[in-house]
């Protein structure tokens, strides 16, 4: 069986963003024993009043360990969400933080160095310090410093959670900054995308002819979110151009291992009242980040005396990102717009040409510290676009939208504040950092879908182009108008796509996003991507919309659940009649498996066995059609071909009969080959049924087995709307079906809200979330608070 990689990869790589890195420990003895003392952190007790600098607040948590925070102004509210994030979170936090600045290794090993160096070398901590400039003296920045002030008032606790002993140190100080690390971790594990970097090196090792077929800029379908062009909507597409070369294949592999990782994505959708049974709108958002062990999300209901808010917020930031206040409902997708560019550079030694004139690098060193190794140096190096990533002599400038400072944090607040559809736009306005497909409804009827995010206009010599393409940094090529790497950006400038101009829709009676496409037309004003991913969930979910409509029977919340939880898979479609076609080029044995998705529903459910033949087939075939001749050129397997492009190469593609190294193959033998390697597979790990392989594999950042979720069978797969991805630990990271008639939304975690293994709600959402069921979004609470937070006084001052 190909080896799952572990959870902890994505955790040091993007927490949704992902690495190759081995786990986090080395053997049970990296540890320290568990002493007294740790005995004493997991069964410690939340003190019942704690003392704030600010005014009073409450907190009550309901039968699955979700708070609700009352407080009567948002710097108190935010000191005691700060409070409960630590209480629950705090090593999590932590580990992010480390991960972002680049100083895991001083707490873990020799383990985490290619991360700390990648990090240290993009300066992650730098673009947060510009944030929090950026933000500070505001509203939002208030809120972030009283969050912070939360999280200190819980470390000064006399016990740290069990992992800090277990690591043997202890958290420092949390800052604001600190937040705003959390946020550059969401949007580069988002955004951060080397795909040209990736293509080009593709084009160096097969020629352009093959890349453009194995690595395409788009993907043949008609499956775009807006559908069609209307007054209202602004379209937003750019014509390719070349990918040129580069020479960089091993920095391209080392750095896809910092990208997301594969089917890192979301679904929503939004239904307008005319096609509801209740006549007012329905929302869901599903987000597929990575599944760990505590979850991506937290769980919160804020409540002040003028408004209240439910949903999910990330653990170090203060404000529901996902969810409901009273007005209405709102949720994101990632949009796969392309907000980083690559630069190669005329270098001299120490300086580079930009222009007419040679400039010397920033240039400073640093120590990454690791405990109980050799601790490293590790030179970083900046241009005028952002840092300079080096890798066994290979250098590329970056650009990225997330390396200047941005208002995110403004719009989130926003939202959760805002009173109907025109407050809740106004606020999406400011969402700078990462882009994003945004959804909204609310109890007037009002459904709205947007774009958001700094989106730059790329101009060579005056004239706007693609950013699809490795650029002469040196030529002046693909500069950003006010883009101020490490510093705050000039939102006003030419240079930004207008959010008013990004795609948008008011008022959409049906309206889904999956990741495709973003608009159909590729006749438009603006470059927007190319970097979407496939189309599987996109179509299928159009498909079932648009097929309960033309039923005319109104849609109702049972629908939509409906959705979320189909199986369907459309490779699977596509696919295996190919499969089945190949059968008498096959071993009895092969043959036998193979006749098993005859008369299969392509439903990828827990009790199917085709739906295990398909699934383990797939990354069989996979590797029987890419691994030999990516070997042969030298390239990282990470920079293998997605199941888009494998399933549509056909018989007579030249990849077969005229492939770019070694002689002609016959994809049918190949086909055959991959059923035999199946086969293989099934017998050697006792496969009986797809939920022997497709399970909640979800585990603690440290792999230990009593700190590892349960594994429960599950239905779903990469490329269904019930998202799962075992091989990368990705999956529906939460759920929530949002309704307006009176009766409560639903949601769930994949997973539970506490963070110490010792707590009962540490896991307990986790066999709710593999068997389809949900809870409601907002509490019933009885009996006193949990937590009172009062100024001055409380044994945790």
């Amino acid at each position: 069986m190909p080896t799952r990689r572990t959870l902890v990869a994505a955790l040091l790589a993007g927490g949704v963003g992902a690495s190759v890195v081995e786990p986090l420990r080395s053997g049970l003895d990296r540890f320290a024993p568990l002493s007294g003392d740790v005995w004493d952190a997991a069964t410690d007790s939340v003190p019942e009043t704690v003392a704030t600098p600010y005014g009073e607040a409450t907190v009550r948590y309901d039968d699955q360990g979700v708070p609700t925070i009352a407080a009567d102004d948002e710097d108190s509210l935010y000191f005691a969400v700060g409070y409960v994030h630590a209480a629950d979170r705090l090593f999590q936090m932590d580990l992010i933080r480390r991960r972002m600045r680049g100083e895991l290794s001083a707490a873990v090993g020799e383990q985490t160095v290619e991360s700390d160096l990648f990090h240290r070398q993009m300066d992650f901590a730098a673009a947060a310090e510009a944030n929090w400039e950026l933000l500070s003296g505001t509203p939002a920045g208030e809120a972030v410093a009283a969050h912070a002030a939360g999280v200190n008032a819980f470390r000064r606790r006399r016990s740290d959670p069990l992992e800090f002993r277990l690591l043997g140190y202890e958290p420092e100080p949390w800052t604001p900054v600190d937040s705003m690390l959390i946020q550059k971790q969401i949007s580069w594990g988002l955004t951060g995308d080397f795909t040209s970097l990736r293509r080009a090196t593709i084009a160096d090792a097969f020629g352009a002819e093959t890349a453009d077929r194995i690595a395409p800029r788009r993907y043949d379908h008609d499956a775009a979110i807006l559908r069609s062009r209307r007054p209202d909507v602004s379209f937003a597409d750019g014509t390719a151009g070349s990918a040129g070369g580069s020479g960089a294949g091993d920095l391209a592999g080392w750095l896809a291992g910092f990208e997301w990782p594969d089917g890192v994505g979301s679904n929503s959708w939004v239904v307008g009242g005319e096609h509801t049974e209740s006549g007012l709108p329905l929302l869901a958002n599903d987000p597929h980040l990575t599944l760990l062990a505590p979850p991506v999300w937290y769980e919160m209901h804020h409540e002040l005396p003028d408004h209240s808010v439910s949903g999910v917020t990330f653990p170090g930031q203060p404000f529901v990102v996902i969810g409901e206040n009273d007005a209405g409902a709102w949720g994101f997708t990632n949009a796969g717009l392309d907000v980083l560019d690559v630069y190669d550079y005329e270098i001299d030694g120490e300086q580079y040409r930009y222009g007419d004139e040679w400039r010397s690098f920033d240039t400073r060193t640093e120590t990454v510290a690791v405990s109980g190794g050799r601790d490293r140096e590790v030179t970083v190096r900046k241009t005028v676009h952002g840092p300079l990533l080096e890798r066994r002599g290979q250098r590329v400038g970056v650009a990225w939208t997330g390396l200047t400072a941005g208002r995110t944090a403004r719009a989130v607040r926003g939202l959760n504040r805002s009173d109907g559809r025109d407050e809740a736009v106004a606020a999406l306005s400011m969402f700078d950092q990462p882009t994003q497909n945004a959804v909204y409804a609310d109890r007037d009827g009002n459904t709205h879908y947007h774009v958001t995010g700094l989106v730059p206009i790329r101009r060579t010599d005056g004239e706007a182009v693609a950013g699809d393409r490795i650029f002469d940094g040196s030529a002046q090529e693909g500069e950003w108008a006010g883009y101020e790497p490490y510093g705050q950006p000039d939102f006003e400038s030419d240079g930004w796509i207008p959010f008013e101009d990004k795609p948008h829709a008011d008022d959409p009676a049906l309206l889904a996003t999956a990741n495709q496409r973003v608009v159909a037309d590729a006749a438009s004003e603006y470059y927007l991507s190319d970097g979407y991913s496939a189309p599987w969930r996109g179509q299928r979910l159009y498909d079932q919309l648009d097929e309960l409509v033309a039923a005319d029977t109104p849609l109702t919340p049972a629908d939509s659940r409906a959705l979320q939880l189909d199986s369907y898979d459309r490779r699977a479609a596509l696919f295996v009649p190919e499969i089945l076609a190949a059968r008498p080029a096959m071993t009895d044995r092969a043959r036998s498996l193979a006749d098993e998705l005859v008369d299969w529903d392509f439903r990828m459910v827990r009790d199917s066995r085709a739906a295990l033949v398909f699934a383990l087939f797939l990354d069989h075939y996979r590797q029987r059609v890419f691994g030999p001749l990516f070997d042969a050129a030298g390239l990282d397997r990470e920079l293998v071909p997605n199941d888009w492009v494998l399933l549509h190469l056909d018989a007579d593609d030249p990849w077969f009969r005229d492939p770019p190294i070694g002689e002609p193959r016959e994809r049918e033998s190949l086909l055959a080959a991959a059923v035999a390697d199946t086969a293989a597979e099934i017998d050697a790990e006792g496969y009986e049924r797809y939920g022997d392989y497709n399970r909640t594999a979800i585990d603690h950042p440290f792999d230990l087995g009593f700190l590892n979720y349960p594994e429960y069978p599950t239905d779903g797969s990469p490329a269904t709307l019930r998202n799962v991805r075992v091989e990368s630990g990705v999956g529906s990271s939460y759920r929530l079906l949002a309704r307006f008639d009176g009766e409560r939304s639903l949601s769930v975690l994949p997973g539970g809200n506490d963070g110490d293994y010792f707590s009962d709600h540490y896991a307990d959402q986790l066999r709710a979330w593999a068997d389809g069921e949900y809870s409601p979004l907002t509490p019933s609470l009885t009996g006193s608070p949990s937590i009172r937070f009062r100024p001055g006084g409380g044994d945790s001052a």
